[in-house]
């Protein structure tokens, strides 16, 4: 899966490959937020949630900076694809 960081916090999209419907995995976050995370030898428990309109635009510039493919995946469908913020919180 493709991720950012931005601090502590890491980020991904609910792209789907610009589907009209949203990813399962975002959907399974959204009703139970808490999950574990593995990023190579890393092991984090997050909390998720979905960027607000404050905090997207610049979450979503750090992304497409990293796979630009979002923005075409962005254009296939009507829906906003989701930015989630993945906080590490201490168990």
């Amino acid at each position: 899966m493709i991720y950012g960081r931005d601090g502590e916090n890491v980020i991904v999209v609910g792209s789907n490959g610009g589907k009209p419907e949203h990813p399962l995995w975002y959907l399974n976050l959204v009703a139970s937020p808490e999950a574990h995370v593995q990023i190579g030898e890393e092991h984090l428990d997050v909390r998720a949630r979905t960027a607000n309109a404050e905090e997207k635009p610049e979450l979503w510039k750090l992304m497409t900076g990293i796979f630009p493919q979002y923005k075409s995946y962005q254009k296939k469908t009507t829906r906003e694809l989701p930015v989630v913020i993945l906080e590490p919180v201490t168990p």
